[in-house]
């Protein structure tokens, strides 16, 4: 029988990429998650990844992410396999799922390893929660729900941060 994270427990993630497709060769750079139990973050885990090529200097400027950054990292095979350890039974969130459980799963096929819970689109429950919002982009929700925001956008673990406290 399989046991599973009870329904209130989530881990909210998010990636920073090299581009848009990991079926076009587009790898992951950082990753930043935050585990909600209860309702109450009890743990996160966040780490830049070598993806075994140089990005574009558009990446760089986009996510603040410099090659040399990522020269130091660890390569992605060995996050991922922390961050599979991390995650463990529980169910994930993601603003705009789509987007990252492509990437989750692709890196987690580079180390014959497969998601184990459910996901689920915090960007999709805010179209049906907040249909007042000029749009549905996370920096746009966190702005018009008068959120304090911690980091910067397009950095892994402060988008994480603030998916999970829209959630």
């Amino acid at each position: 029988m399989t046991t599973q994270a009870p329904a209130n427990t989530v881990v909210v993630l998010d990636f920073e990429t090299t581009g848009l497709s990991p079926t076009q060769g587009d790898r992951a750079i950082e990753i930043g998650a935050v585990l909600l139990e209860n309702g109450q973050a009890t743990a996160r885990f966040q780490e830049l990844m070598n993806p075994g090529f140089r990005i574009s200097s558009f990446i760089e400027d986009y996510t603040g992410i410099s090659n040399a950054m990522l020269q130091e990292a660890a390569p992605c095979t060995e996050v991922m396999e922390r961050f599979y350890q991390f995650v463990g039974q529980h169910n994930m969130v993601a603003h705009n799922a789509s987007f990252d459980q492509r990437f989750l799963e692709a890196e987690f096929a580079q180390i014959g390893r497969g998601l184990k819970g459910d996901f689920a689109c915090s960007m999709l429950l805010s179209r049906r929660l907040f249909q007042d919002a000029p749009n549905h982009k996370l920096g746009s929700l966190v702005a018009s729900n008068n959120m304090d925001k911690d980091g910067v956008f397009h950095r892994a673990l402060a988008d994480s941060e603030m998916t999970a406290k829209l959630w």
